[in-house]
Formats: C-alpha cells, sequence, structure tokens
C-alpha cells in the first residue's frame, strides 16, 4: 500500500500571477523527477474575483519560454482548504496573515501548516514574492526565479523517503 499523497496549495491574492506559476513550477519539478504521484499540487487566491479564470497571460508566456506549464483556472481558498491540504504555502505577509485568518479559535485546528513559500529558498531570497501584476516584463522573470529556488528548496524538503533525485 503506498502512502497518501502530500497535499500542497500555493497562495497569493489573485490566483493568476503568483499562486499558478507556483503551483506549474512544482508540477514541473515533479514530473521532470517522476514524482507525481507522491503529491497532489493546486493554488488558490485570498481573493475571487478572479475566480475560473486562467493564470494571467504574461505570466503564461513568461513560464513557457521556460517550458513551464500553467494548468490550473483561479480559485478564492476556503475554511476547508486548511483540512484538505498538508501545507499552505503563502506569497506575502499579507496572504499569510488571510490564510491564518480562516483559523476560527474554537474550532478544530487546521491540518495544514501554513508557511511562507520563500523560507524554502536556498538563495538568500527576500520575505515576500513580489506580486508583478501591475510591473513590467521583467517583473515576471523575477517572480519565476523566486518561485523556481523556493519550489527547489520545497521539494527537496517533501522528498517522499526512498525517492532519489534522478
Amino acid at each position: 500500500m503506498s502512502p497518501e499523497p502530500t497535499r500542497l496549495l500555493f497562495v497569493c491574492l489573485g490566483n493568476i500571477c503568483r499562486s499558478p506559476a507556483a503551483e506549474g513550477i512544482f508540477l514541473h519539478l515533479l514530473g521532470r523527477e517522476g514524482l507525481e504521484p507522491a503529491f497532489v499540487v493546486d493554488s488558490a487566491g485570498t481573493g475571487s474575483w478572479h475566480a475560473g479564470q486562467p493564470a494571467d497571460r504574461r505570466m503564461r508566456s513568461a513560464a513557457e519560454r521556460r517550458g513551464i506549464h500553467l494548468p490550473s483556472r483561479a480559485r478564492q481558498i476556503e475554511a476547508a482548504d486548511l483540512q484538505r491540504f498538508d501545507h499552505i504555502l503563502t506569497m506575502d505577509e499579507d496572504n499569510l496573515a488571510a490564510v491564518r485568518a480562516l483559523v476560527i479559535p474554537q474550532g478544530p485546528q487546521p491540518q495544514a501548516r501554513i508557511t511562507p513559500l520563500l523560507q524554502y529558498g536556498r538563495r538568500g531570497s527576500p520575505l515576500e514574492v513580489p506580486d508583478p501584476y501591475y510591473g513590467g516584463p521583467d517583473g515576471f522573470d523575477h517572480v519565476l526565479d523566486l518561485l523556481d529556488d523556493a519550489c527547489q528548496g520545497l521539494l527537496a524538503a517533501l522528498r517522499p523517503s526512498g525517492s532519489e533525485r534522478r
């Protein structure tokens, strides 16, 4: 009997730039190493205004130049996600606060470990992933660089025992 997959949820503000890019990068890393069955990966936003939309076209374009597909459609995080996922990884302090606000003080404690994604960065990453939405094209590439580094560190930290890096 194989172990249950580790469930990850990446969270940003609108779920059209940073969190779908983190999801796509992590899926890309899993595919490259043949680890897809060991993980369930999703993304969400703290806001609902982009629900149902694909990732921002500029982020999709920047990711595609790196061979990374962004498959998700935007959705808003909900309190039930705190129980459905093992790890909820946020992009900035506002996202972290919004996710933590979903915890009901007198209710069940979340199953998910709620942490900033960049804590897994290995190259002296900043504390927050900047939102590239209102910036220029270089911002998307910078965000992808930060997310790639953090996702590699995250995978190293969560790699299932017995699975060696290819």
